[in-house]
């Protein structure tokens, strides 16, 4: 083999690593006879994704690739972002935000960079790459700015909650605009890292409800009181459900106590990867507006989605659950912690009508 054959045009090519088709058939960029491999897939076009975090961010962003893959089949698809473990293996090189995967995207001409981040870093790395088209948000006069009138809508929405409270879109519908696509119903794409699923001792005789009691230390207006998990976990036992509490290290220490008032199960809180598939083990997930809500619609499961302060418009649930808000007004719209010296609003969705929807859901 001479160096002029290796075809480095190819989606498969690594050029550090024997590519997949290499390593998994033992194939040469050119085959003895001189003829091209017959995984050889020239990309056409070369085509970026800049979506760096929350991890729930990332996962609902997933149902664009379906959307990218179909105008570009011969595209190669390159994903930035801060927890590569979530984005999907149709993806042809996921990089890290970091100096070496920057310096990496300085050097490559791209077709396309599709940035979905508001963030001034985000915004700053898409201004300096070199690109024949660029959609979603650049930096301008040192501050995010829409690269092109398609990103407009959204970027009103960020700036003022009276515009953000008119949104008609959810966020697939958004990001598809922007990006120049119609939304169609495209799923999030997820692993259910099936290599974890020995590690839950769960009777799957009964259905398994998931109760995710936590919502991030930056928005404390989402939490559910505690007596309200626990009488809602006991009313499931009773009721013949497996109930299980999710939650990360900020929850630790509260599910824990509820599963010993409850005789609930609580395995802990675990890496990303685990998470997920302790999530897939769920037939039903009750959770505010979370990572682990992304996570339930990307496993394809049923979901009870606790919202007040947010627009819940924002959310497409596929037809696989119930938004369920408070019986009173929430007067604390996109704020972190509640300013409402009256009541808190989160008091208001009853576990009762919990109870109900999930029965709803399941039956």
């Amino acid at each position: 083999m001479k160096i002029s054959d290796i075809k480095t045009d190819c989606r498969f090519f690594k050029g550090h690593i024997p590519c997949k088709p290499s390593k998994n058939y033992g194939v040469h960029c050119t085959e003895k006879n001189g003829s091209d491999c017959k995984y050889y897939e020239p990309a056409k076009e070369k085509i970026l994704i800049i979506k760096l975090g929350a991890i729930g961010d990332v996962i609902r962003t997933t149902p664009l690739l379906s959307a990218i893959r179909n105008k570009y089949p011969n595209g190669k698809i390159f994903w930035l972002t801060y927890t590569p473990s979530v984005v999907p293996a149709n993806v042809d090189e996921v990089l890290k935000f970091n100096p070496e995967g920057i310096t990496f995207l300085e050097q490559v001409e791209f077709d396309q960079v599709y940035n979905l981040d508001k963030d001034k870093e985000a915004c700053a790395l898409t201004t300096r790459l070199k690109s024949k088209n660029k959609k979603g948000y650049i930096l301008k006069n040192g501050v995010p700015f829409p690269a092109d009138p398609a990103a407009e809508p959204k970027y009103f929405t960020g700036l003022f909650d009276d515009v953000n409270k008119e949104n008609t879109k959810n966020y697939p519908e958004e990001i598809f605009e922007i990006c120049g696509f119609e939304f169609k119903g495209e799923k999030y794409i997820l692993s259910n890292f099936e290599e974890y699923s020995d590690s839950w001792n769960l009777d799957k005789s009964k259905k398994i409800i998931g109760l995710n009691t936590g919502c991030g230390g930056r928005w404390t207006t989402r939490l559910w009181a505690d007596e309200n998990w626990i009488n809602l976990a006991k009313s499931l036992i009773t009721s013949g459900y497996e109930v299980i509490f999710l939650g990360g290290e900020l929850e630790n220490s509260k599910n824990k106590k509820f599963a010993q008032a409850t005789g609930s199960k609580y395995f802990g809180h675990f890496n990303l990867d685990k998470f997920i598939n302790l999530v897939d083990q769920c037939d039903l997930v009750v959770t505010g507006v979370t990572m682990a809500m992304h996570i339930t619609l990307g496993l394809n499961k049923k979901i009870v989605l606790f919202n007040n302060i947010f627009n819940p418009k924002e959310f497409e649930l596929y037809g696989l659950g119930k938004i369920i808000q408070p019986e009173k007004e929430c007067k604390c719209f996109f704020r972190g912690t509640c300013i409402n010296p009256e009541y808190k609003c989160m008091d208001y969705i009853k576990t009762e009508k919990v109870l109900e929807t999930i029965g709803k859901l399941l039956t």
